[in-house]
């Protein structure tokens, strides 16, 4: 059975640093590019950051280039700087085999349930 579950979620102020987590279960974990998404109340789930099966490739989006590092080890890492209110939302981890470059839901197997980020202002 496939897991990954995230951590490190919380309250922060805004201009604050969070860092999540995710770890993985069921799966060769280096067989997988890996992603962060997030959602927030009544928007749809949008890609975060994504990174190549070694850790050599990353990807992100525009809203958080330059504030957030993706990386990996034996986990998943998002370090989260100069944290804004709109990065308030459920953060997942997710689990693919496609490219690396293709960043939407559909390219991705496997899901965790989610950490919450609240930042305030």
């Amino acid at each position: 059975q496939v897991q990954l579950a995230e951590s490190g979620g919380g309250l922060v102020q805004a201009g604050g640093s969070l860092r999540l987590s995710c770890t993985t279960s069921g799966i060769t974990f280096s067989d997988y590019k890996m992603g962060w998404f997030r959602q927030a109340p009544g928007k749809e789930r949008e890609y975060v950051a994504s990174i190549g099966r070694l850790g050599a490739v990353t990807y992100y989006a525009d809203s958080v280039k330059g504030r957030f590092t993706i990386s990996r080890d034996t986990m998943l890492y998002l370090q989260m700087n100069s944290l804004k209110p709109e990065d308030t939302a459920v953060y997942y981890c997710a689990a693919g085999r496609g490219a690396v470059w293709k960043v939407g839901t559909d390219t991705y197997n496997y899901w965790g349930q989610g950490t919450q980020v609240t930042v305030s202002s």
